[in-house]
């Protein structure tokens, strides 16, 4: 009885454990990529801004186009146990239940370090998502692919790009040179004042 007890309180603090630790990682930014893979699944299942005065999206306009979203299924035991063992591998499991602390947290030491990935925040993929929909730059139609404002080329302006002069040009490589603003390292993307912080201050 004791045992069994013991078991079930120990199953049910990995369980909170972990599912604390993937909460943690939906936070973190998404890459171009997966904005990308985002915004094509969002446009086939008609969940994109159709009509900017109503905000209603192509589905709510019209639903006879698209097919009834899936359901969506529970992770089987061995996805979960699966996912239990990552966090355990990496740490990602608490600790101290006062603190909330992860193990990695506690004796970072033990556990392999994260690898930074690049990407966009959540509010960056939206405002694209946004500026993607007022400039008409969405798939209107599955078929052929073509975005709304290739259907609609009245509904959306054309913007015209001026280009800089070559003063203003001149004018911002300086002062991207002043502040270390300017890339150092290809294969890392870092800048100068990344690289090296105590030659350049705000």
């Amino acid at each position: 009885m004791k045992a069994s007890y013991l078991s079930t309180i120990a199953l049910a603090v990995a369980a909170l454990s972990a599912g604390q630790a993937f909460a943690a990682d939906a936070d973190a930014p998404l890459t171009r990529e997966q904005v990308r893979a985002e915004l094509v699944q969002a446009q086939r299942n008609g969940d994109v801004i159709a009509d900017n005065e109503s905000g209603m999206t192509l589905r709510q306009m019209y639903p006879g186009r698209y097919e009834a979203a899936p359901a969506v299924q529970a992770k089987t035991r061995a996805e979960v146990q699966a996912e239990l063992k990552e966090a355990q591998r990496t740490g990602n499991v608490i600790a101290d239940a006062e603190s909330g602390q992860t193990m990695k947290q506690l004796f970072p030491g033990r556990y392999p370090a994260a690898t930074a990935t690049a990407g966009l925040s959540r509010e960056d993929v939206r405002a694209e998502l946004r500026e993607a929909q007022l400039n008409g730059d969405v798939i209107a139609d599955n078929e052929s692919g073509r975005t709304l404002k290739e259907i609609y080329p009245n509904r959306y302006p054309t913007a015209v790009a001026q280009g800089k002069t070559r003063a203003e040009v001149l004018a911002e490589l300086k002062e991207a040179q002043r502040t270390g603003d300017i890339v150092a390292d290809g294969e890392s993307g870092r800048k100068l004042n990344e690289l090296y912080p105590s030659k350049y201050s705000n």
